[in-house]
């Protein structure tokens, strides 16, 4: 999948319903002659006659509005949230939003410490927008200006950078936004209001997020490239993208990419991947109409069976390698050959692409 199909109008859900309770009453009446009434007539306690065949239009149409209020009601909007794990890694997780009109704004208020989002939080993560602070949002020309109040400046300076990646990551997955700019109270931010961390013309994904250069000397003559490690702990992993620094002499960025996946993350980054050390490309990547082939080695398998190959290597892979301009799908060979089985038993005949929405649980 592409990067502009990535950016999703964003893992768990909030669905608002309805109960409608109807309340009955008991009514007494003095023992008088009997008499039949017209058949088409009720009464009602002011004694204003109304038909059955009125009553009945009435029901039908009360049912028809009930049915409508619980269906919009239920319409929500899978959207992602760059929030904040227990490491303090700027982390995606996919909700189920109730759906509005302006999703950008939405999405921003869900970032909001005690706003809505409370509820919705994963064990050990946080929002990083600060209390009470009020958000509008205006998108032109794939240009996003996002206007805070003045609560906004209400952070810690060490959680500048948390803000500025977890604002711009949430807002670019939609199709109609690219660059983010940002204001405060009406008045354009060429820096954060606590720390100064320069904010320059705009934001893109370009800036990076959950940087690390803890494995270069000298970022000079480097170049970003944004690679997905594992975080979390068993039965709750989760993909962290970390944006590391490599040198500009590796001029393929697919190969720059996937020796950063095989390097593997820095000691003390609490984050871990599943290739092995050996892993390694045997042919150029080759990239045609979105998809790209990789031909592996052998020990792309890992400790698996011979061709079986790890979901999380592959997912890996999948979402590394689609941040990447122009890649939409990848194709996985091993010695030339594409008789590869996933972790399932499934056989991966079809190039895989990108999930619409990263870390839901399942791709």
């Amino acid at each position: 999948m592409s990067k502009s199909k990535y950016k999703k109008t964003l893992v768990t859900t909030v669905v608002a319903s309805t109960l409608l309770l109807s309340g009955c009453g008991l009514f007494g009446f003095e023992e008088k002659e009997e008499i039949d009434p017209p058949k088409d007539v009720t009464y009602t306690d002011e004694k204003t006659e109304v038909t059955k065949e009125t009553k009945e239009t009435n029901t039908t149409e009360n049912k028809a509005v009930d049915k409508k209020q619980e269906a919009e009601a239920s319409e929500t909007l899978k959207t992602e949230l760059y929030l904040v794990d227990k490491n303090g890694y700027v982390v995606p997780q996919t909700f189920e939003l109730p759906k509005k009109e302006s999703v950008a704004t939405q999405a921003l208020e869900y970032l909001v410490k005690n706003g809505p989002v409370t509820e919705l939080l994963p064990n050990g993560f946080q929002a990083v927008i600060p209390d009470d602070t009020k958000i509008s949002v205006n998108v032109k020309d794939k240009v996003a200006t996002v206007d805070f109040s003045s609560e906004f400046k209400n952070y810690q300076a060490k959680d500048e950078m948390k803000i500025l990646q977890s604002i711009t990551w949430t807002l670019t997955q939609f199709d109609s936004i690219e660059q983010v700019k940002l204001q405060m109270n009406g008045h354009p931010l060429d820096e954060m209001p606590v720390n100064g961390t320069p904010i320059g013309d705009e934001l893109t994904r370009k800036d990076g997020i959950n940087i690390d250069t803890s494995q270069v000397a000298d970022i000079t003559n480097t170049k970003p490239v944004t690679v997905y490690y594992i975080g979390g702990e068993a039965d709750s992993y989760y993909f962290v993208p970390v944006t590391k620094r490599v040198s500009t002499k590796v001029e393929n960025n697919i190969d720059a990419a996937i020796n950063e996946l095989v390097k593997g993350p820095s000691v003390a980054s609490n984050l871990v991947n599943e290739f092995n050390s050996d892993v390694e490309l045997l042919d150029e990547p080759k990239v045609e109409d979105g998809k790209v082939t990789l031909n592996f080695n052998e020990s792309i398998f890992g400790s698996f069976d011979k061709k079986m190959i790890s979901q999380h290597v592959l997912d890996s892979l999948v979402l590394t390698l689609t941040e990447q301009k122009g890649i939409e799908s990848v194709v996985v060979t091993v010695n030339g050959k594409a008789e590869l089985m996933r972790e399932d038993g499934k056989k991966l005949t079809e190039p895989v692409t990108r999930p619409e929405n990263v870390n839901t649980g399942s791709f």
